[in-house]
């Protein structure tokens, strides 16, 4: 058995175990954004219930608001994730990209709360009404508050993203709401996609391999000088340098093969 085969077989047996281990979890993506700050704003959050748990299994929230920060949309995306949840006794995995979010809600709010709502320099606390009502939400839930890195092809992340900023813009788009198996995106593409994320943010990473598209023909070369040679000169191919099969398996979805 090659190396490559024997990669692709762990990585198939890996991706399989994280998603058996997510299963019986709700899944939330949230996001917010805001033209101006303050400006027009929007949010938009996916609620990713157990399979056969709901009719709904999955559904996409979002709206907008006229006048509004970027800040206020992140913890309202989250707060709405929570509303939408209710009562339950399963685990919630939060993922958002933002620190603000997290560090108000696991560390910051106690001290708040302790002050009578006010920061450590006893000005008042800045969205109040809003961790007021996320605190009271999350209140009694097993969450666990998840730091993704925006715009780095997390493919919930990404989703969550457009729908914050089609709303910021006033384009309100059409939220899913149905089964998991009809919902396009791939919600439990997650500790892959993220530590794939982690991997383009590092300069100069090691490559995994070399993709190539040429006359309609794919190809996988190991070295760039293979990829190279096959590619050059020749009009309209397409290549590319992988960091892992799942960005293999990402590109070539891409690329349409």
């Amino acid at each position: 058995m090659s190396p490559r085969i024997f990669r692709a077989i762990i990585h198939a047996m890996e991706k399989e175990y994280k998603n058996k281990m997510v299963e019986n979890k709700i899944i939330v993506f949230c996001d917010g954004s805001s033209s101006g700050n303050p400006g027009p704003g929007g949010w938009g959050a996916v609620v990713v219930f157990p399979k056969g748990s709901r009719t709904n299994e999955v559904v996409e929230k979002g709206a907008s608001d006229k006048h509004t920060t970027n800040n206020r949309m992140e913890i309202t995306a989250a707060l709405e994730a929570l509303k939408e949840i209710g009562a339950t006794d399963k685990e919630i995995v939060i993922h958002t990209d933002s620190a603000y979010v997290i560090n108000g809600i696991t560390k910051w709010v106690y001290g708040w709360m302790a002050r009578g709502w006010q920061t450590i320099d006893k000005k008042d606390v800045s969205n109040r009404e809003l961790w007021e009502g996320l605190a009271k939400h999350a209140h009694g839930k097993k969450i666990v508050w998840q730091k993704v890195s925006g715009h780095s092809g997390i493919p919930g992340n990404e989703r969550v993203d457009e729908i914050a900023t089609a709303f910021t813009f006033g384009r309100p788009p059409k939220l899913f709401s149905g089964l998991k198996k009809d919902y396009s995106v791939d919600v439990h593409d997650i500790n892959v996609r993220e530590e794939l994320a982690k991997a383009k943010s590092r300069s100069g990473a090691k490559a995994y391999s070399y993709l190539s598209l040429v006359n309609g023909q794919f190809h996988i070369d190991q070295t760039w000088a293979e990829c190279e040679a096959r590619v050059k000169g020749t009009k309209g191919a397409k290549y590319r340098k992988s960091l892992s099969t799942d960005d293999e398996d990402a590109i070539k979805k891409e690329w349409g093969v």
